[in-house]
């Protein structure tokens, strides 16, 4: 079970100097020559402006902590209130203002053709532990859980919980790790794409 914790994330400033980033994880395509083929990072944004471009990407951007970010993409202004996921294009022309002041956002960027990305915000529920599968990580975005290994074997002993912090993520395995607790939950999901014949 792999537990990816915030605490330690390593923050990057941003060239703009408008905030920082922490990339949560990422990964490449078998035989890729890019850096990165998706992304999933939480940034920390001070102060409004430009977006950089990021030709052949699609972006799901959402406010994590804070009121509301007003995206302008190609022109239109979105209102984009917290735990509402916005996909969008990175080769669009966009920015940012904050009118409620600062905020933090979670990002999940995909390679266009190679990866499609999902984003859900989901409630904890005590009762119910909530699966992550392979190909998803689930980041705790505010509340108290636990997350305890896929269920043992009947003769074997009971899956060890392990508590998470705000913003700690938990990658998802074929023995899908389940989460419970009080709170909100965001589920990011990559799929492959499969290249046509």
């Amino acid at each position: 079970m792999e537990i990816i914790r915030y605490a330690p994330l390593k923050p990057a400033r941003w060239a703009n100097g408008g905030g920082t980033t922490r990339q949560v994880a990422a990964g490449t395509a078998p035989g890729s020559t890019e850096p990165w083929d998706w992304r999933i990072s939480i940034a920390e944004v001070a102060s409004a402006g430009p977006f950089s471009p990021l030709p052949g990407i699609d972006r799901i951007l959402t406010v994590i902590d804070g009121e509301l970010i007003a995206l302008t993409v190609d022109g239109v202004e979105h209102a984009l209130e917290k735990h509402r996921p916005y996909r969008f294009s990175g080769d669009a022309d966009t920015s940012a203002t904050l009118p409620t002041g600062n905020l933090m956002d979670l990002n999940l960027m995909t390679r266009r053709g190679v990866f499609k990305g999902y984003m859900a915000i989901v409630e904890l529920s005590k009762k119910r532990p909530h699966p992550v599968f392979e190909g998803q990580y689930a980041v705790l975005l505010q509340g108290s859980a636990t997350v305890s290994d896929a269920a043992s074997d009947a003769a074997g002993p009971a899956a060890e919980a392990v508590e998470l912090g705000r913003y700690d993520t938990v990658a998802g395995a074929e023995r899908a790790p389940e989460i419970s607790g009080r709170g909100f939950l965001a589920v990011l999901s990559i799929d492959p794409v499969e290249a046509d014949h």
